[in-house]
């Protein structure tokens, strides 16, 4: 099933005219408010694009203070970035490569925050012990990336492996043929000005895959002159 963004895209690339799609609206075939469902796996999730504007989602940080995505992206421009958590050596190694350049992305006048589903207690271990200090999010029930449709849903046999072996502590959710599964967030990183607009997006279903520090410091510079 596709997601709602999904089902707007093919809609508008057909060319319908605005008043179908406020048809479809008045009878309850597209919903805009309703959260995007889980993909079925991490090559069917349909994220935020550029152009988009980012969901106004309420997370937590790591002293378990709520912060409004929205008002942290109006403070200054923003790089976003979603990972699968404190666990995951391949975020870990991306974590050191973003404390690496966040002074070049402070010069430029960004700032630098993380979202995964991790707990606030496990943010705050992960800051601690890799030194960081950027802003880290718990996204524990999924809200930020089910909004920015990065999250899916693990297949059974990775379900069990990264339960038993990584000893997460993560909920499950239930797929709609009522399996409980874990869902995770495609890693992906995101580019906004202060208006929460996205200007540059990466995102890779391959978690093994991470957008070189490089690459994502020469996105922002061009995002700042386009601002």
């Amino acid at each position: 099933m596709k997601s709602i963004r999904a089902l707007l895209r093919h809609l508008l690339s057909s060319r319908l005219t605005l008043s179908l799609l406020t048809c479809l609206l008045s009878v309850g075939l597209i919903q805009p408010t309703m959260a995007n469902p889980i993909a079925a796996d991490e090559v069917s999730v349909a994220p935020l694009l550029n152009g988009e504007t980012i969901p106004d989602i309420q997370l937590f940080d790591s002293k378990g203070k709520s912060v409004s995505l929205k008002a942290l992206s109006a403070q200054k421009p923003t790089v976003f970035f979603f990972y699968r958590g404190g666990w995951c050596p391949f975020c870990n190694n991306q974590l050191g490569q973003l404390k690496e350049i966040e002074p070049k992305l402070i010069e430029l006048g960004y700032q630098l925050v993380g979202i995964s589903p991790d707990s606030p207690a496990k943010l705050a271990e992960a800051a601690g012990e890799r030194k960081l200090d950027y802003l880290l999010l718990s996204d524990a029930n999924m809200d930020a990336a089910r909004a920015f449709g990065l999250a899916f849903f693990t297949s059974e046999k990775t379900t069990q492996t990264y339960l038993s072996r990584m000893k997460l502590e993560n909920p499950l959710f239930k797929t709609p043929e009522g399996d409980e599964r874990l869902v995770l967030p495609v890693p992906a990183v995101y580019i906004t000005d202060t208006q929460g607009l996205v200007h540059f997006q990466y995102v890779n279903p391959n978690f093994r895959v991470r957008p070189a520090p490089k690459l994502i410091l020469t996105a922002a510079e061009l995002a700042r002159q386009q601002g």
